[in-house]
């Protein structure tokens, strides 16, 4: 019988293996088969991660012994011995997603070295100080990601030898001080971990590799998987990979560079290098490097070689790559391609500059802008004339685009606190780690004084679309005394800074900003994605002010008008309060027929807003304890407002209070105890319909949605008033107009009966807001922290109120749909929660055959992308 195949060399496999050997090993072993010049080495892949976690964090026996057979494989190719120290083999043990994650997970470099080893490599190349550099390096990230020691205080000791040696900077060490660290760093092991540090480099790689699948589900990872919508499900690969030394003195080097710029999208090589490295040095941003072009003057062979492959690369992948490289005296290496990370505005501009290059078609160029990051196109900017008068700070590099203000704050879990309460504040550092992400997400931008344009902050922040600033050179940030110096200045996290990631300018205070428009590159995108669509796509507005950016985004229609947001203004509550706290008939009427005109208002402002696009207005759903007073105060103001006693007021709160509001008198429900309030609103929209056709000849066809309902009996009850009042306005104005009425579907019971309702209703609109509640049993506005919890415990893979869940909600709508095409073969379906934003719960209802999706207005643009995207097939 045929051993499952868990462990692959770079010669075994390709591009198309990507959910196998993750992103970064499909792409090594592509490089491997088309002749680059990539160190040789293997990859052990997703399954064998999740094999181990289903083993209870164990790698099974047959996946050690694939592994060491791949290990063999490499003395071979390499000519070199696994833990000898005449020939040693060196190797680095890094993950490998199948999409990527760029600092969320772990790496370790120069593996297989030991006290022994060390020595025989520094007779070898005959640099002492390289070896033992390399055997600190090693020790410092083994001791962080395998045996979880704080690299904090790695860095502390790093950083006491320095000042001891009043040294600027790491490349200043002798050999000799090196040793000395490398003892302070083995002390510190064993004051840690009470034993020695491995010294068989065997046992040193299975550690490694363990070590790696468990970074799968660290913190950071975990989060950014959520942020993302990755499943937890995929698991890592690990790559096993020759070593080849960047650090090897002033014939050495390494670099991370791009084959375009990531930030605006200008057709140039962009990146950065440094001189006696190792890669780690360039993405961790502890210290500054050169400008990619700066490789021409010490190494102008090797930059040519360069440019001659990068470009291969894009041509090879048709899309733009991000380069990880060493030069080992003067030899130049690849250690990594992939499809690069790129803020919105250089996704949109790369993709029609390549479609005009005609490296790719329109069909691909709409599949190269992720739905998620038309959001940062909507990025505000500094108004012009407020920056004038701003007072400049200092200035960084550029990283990530945006303008923001916030007060700034020192570390990431403050600056989560602060979101929470509402704050806008600014993460600053010296430089970010990959464990400050949670803080980077609360943060509305980002401030470091050391790093480079593809250092941790820059790549994360620009994927997600948060504004950055790195390299703030002329900055200090003290830690402990919670103080930011940028040249004379020194301010306190009671202070408001302006960042501007255009410029990379830094001010102080509070800076205007502008909505930019929406057209150019960005505008012939959408033009293609809107020829390829065939899901149309709507927007939730309940005002005129709503409706005219929904439109501005490109909306189709209104899908949602929710009426009761109209009543929520003082003047307005009071009537609707009246309405509810009566049981007289005659005050109910009274109070309708002031609300009328109200509402007629807001409907006219919206269809004139819309034009000849259709709009769907739900009846009042509310519950009544969202109108009702809820402090003593409020009760006895109210009292005194309607004219009644505390008692008698008091008496008819205690009536109407429910355990389970949610559950309770709610849209058709409310109809059919107040069957005035469905005749009033009606009469407003189809009143509001005729003034528009008279005033502005539009001719509206409105959509009227009963809410809540679960019956047919019911739906026909409250249909009847609708109708009836409709005609009863035909009369009176002497005109007729299309409309039509259906329901939302959003009671499970509603999606089970949903033939019979649709010999009722002409259109449904799914509201999974409330399906979702309903069939989790969650409550939409208390669940979140149970639902992250279950997200962090592999439980659940994605947040069901942000994303559709397909097995359980997604049945439901899809039961409902094939049951009312069975009744009323041309039902008109469209969805309208939360989730009707999400790429993945567009390509769900595009997939389905829906009519349309209806989402906020901000986000249509991204669901015009996501239908574009789903009509081609894109996952």
């Amino acid at each position: 019988m045929q051993m499952e195949k868990f462990v692959y060399s770079f010669n075994e496999g390709s591009k198309e293996m990507r959910e196998l050997l993750g992103g970064k090993g499909a792409n090594l072993a592509e490089m491997t088969q088309i002749g680059l010049p990539v160190p040789f080495g293997f990859t052990v892949t997703t399954e064998a991660c999740n094999q181990y976690y289903q083993e209870e964090c164990q790698i099974a026996e047959d996946v050690i012994e694939q592994i060491f057979e791949k290990l063999s494989e490499l003395e071979n190719v390499t000519d070199k011995v696994f833990g000898d120290k005449e020939r040693p083999l060196l190797v680095s043990v890094r993950s490998g997603s199948v999409f990527s994650m760029p600092g969320m997970m772990d790496t370790i470099l120069n593996l297989g070295l030991n006290d022994d080893i060390v020595e025989g490599l520094a007779v070898l190349t005959e640099n002492p100080r390289f070896a033992y550099d390399s055997y600190r390096r090693f020790i410092q990230m083994f001791g962080n990601i395998v045996l979880e020691i704080p690299k904090t205080k790695f860095e502390a000791l790093l950083e006491k030898k320095k000042q001891e040696k009043s040294y600027g900077d790491d490349l200043s060490l002798t050999t000799e001080d090196i040793q000395e660290l490398i003892k302070d760093y083995k002390v510190l092991i064993q004051q840690e971990m009470g034993r020695e540090l491995t010294q068989d480099p065997k046992e040193q790689l299975m550690e490694a590799i363990m070590a790696v699948f468990r970074s799968w589900n660290n913190e950071r990872a975990v989060l950014y998987r959520q942020l993302n919508n990755i499943s937890s499900s995929l698991g890592t690969a690990v790559n096993v990979q020759s070593m080849v030394f960047g650090n090897m003195g002033e014939h050495s080097g390494t670099g991370v560079a791009f084959t375009r710029n990531p930030i605006d999208g200008t057709s140039e090589i962009f990146g950065e290098f440094l001189m006696n490295a190792q890669g780690e040095d360039v993405v961790s941003g502890l210290r500054t490097p050169l400008p990619i072009d700066g490789m021409a003057e010490f190494f102008p062979e090797v930059y040519k070689e360069f440019l001659r492959i990068s470009k291969l690369l894009e041509e090879h992948f048709t899309d733009m790559q991000n380069i990880e490289f060493t030069v080992e005296k003067n030899k130049l290496f690849l250690l990594q391609s992939r499809n690069a990370k790129r803020t919105a505005e250089a996704a949109v501009r790369i993709a029609v500059d390549m479609e005009q290059e005609e490296l790719i078609d329109k069909r691909t160029a709409v599949t190269r802008l992720e739905p998620e990051q038309i959001s940062q196109l909507l990025h505000p900017r500094f108004e012009k004339a407020d920056l004038k008068r701003a007072e400049k700070l200092g200035i960084g590099l550029p990283a990530s685009p945006g303008a923001v203000t916030g007060r700034i704050c020192f570390s990431a879990k403050e600056a989560e606190a602060a979101a929470l309460n509402g704050e806008k504040v600014i993460l600053t550092r010296m430089e970010t780690s990959p464990e400050d992400l949670a803080g980077m997400v609360a943060a509305e931008g980002i401030l470091t004084a050391r790093g480079g344009m593809t250092s941790h902050a820059a790549v994360v922040a620009r994927s997600m679309g948060r504004c950055c600033i790195v390299g703030c050179g002329d900055m200090t940030v003290n830690q402990q005394q919670k103080t930011l110096t940028i040249g004379n200045v020194v301010l306190t996290d009671a202070d408001f800074i302006s960042l501007d990631g255009i410029s990379g300018m830094v001010y102080k205070g509070d800076v205007k900003t502008v909505t930019p428009e929406l057209s150019g590159n960005f505008g012939t995108i959408m033009k293609w994605a809107d020829e390829i669509r065939t899901l149309k796509v709507r927007a939730n507005a309940d005002n005129g002010q709503e409706a005219k950016a929904a439109v501005q985004f490109g909306a189709e229609g209104i899908g949602l008008c929710r009426t009761e947001q109209m009543f929520r203004k003082e003047n307005r509550i009071l009537l609707i309060r009246q309405l509810l706290l009566t049981e007289n008939e005659d005050k109910i009427r009274e109070s309708l027929l002031q609300l009328l005109p109200f509402q007629k208002k807001e409907f006219k402002a919206i269809y004139e807003a819309m034009q000849d696009r259709p709009v769907t207005i739900r009846l009042l759903d509310l519950s009544f304890h969202e109108f009702l007073p809820s402090s003593q105060e409020e009760i006895i103001r109210l009292a005194e407002q309607l004219h009644v006693s505390l008692d008698q007021l008091n008496r008819r709160i205690d009536e109407l209070r429910e355990l389970n509001p949610m559950l309770g008198y709610r849209g058709c429900r409310l109809a059919v105890t107040y069957p005035d309030i469905a005749a009033m609103q009606t009469e407003a929209i189809i009143l509001a319909a005729i003034e528009m056709k008279r005033e502005k000849n539009l001719d509206i066809a409105p959509e009227i949605i009963i809410p809540m309902v679960a019956m047919r009996s019911e739906f026909a009850f409250i249909k009847k008033i609708v109708v009836e009042t409709i005609d009863s306005c035909f009369k009176k104005e002497n005109m007729t107009l299309n409309y039509s009425v259906g329901t939302m579907i959003e009671v499970p019971r509603a999606a089970l009966v949903a033939d019979e309702l649709a010999r009722e209703a002409e259109f449904f609109s799914f509201g999974t807001n409330d399906l979702t509640q309903m069939t989790f049993g969650l409550s939409r506005e208390d669940s979140l922290p149970m639902i992250r919890e279950y997200q962090g415990k592999r439980i659940l893979d994605s947040n069901p109120f942000e994303t559709i869940d397909k097995k359980g909600v997604g049945k439901l709508i899809q039961m409902a749909a094939e049951a009312g095409k069975s009744t009323r073969p041309n039902l008109k379906m469209g969805i309208c929660g939360d989730q009707s934003g999400d790429p993945q719960t567009v390509a769900f209802c595009h997939n389905l055959g829906l009519n349309y999706v209806s989402c906020a207005p901000y986000k249509v643009p991204v669901a015009r992308l996501a239908a574009a995207q789903a009509a081609i097939g894109q996952k």
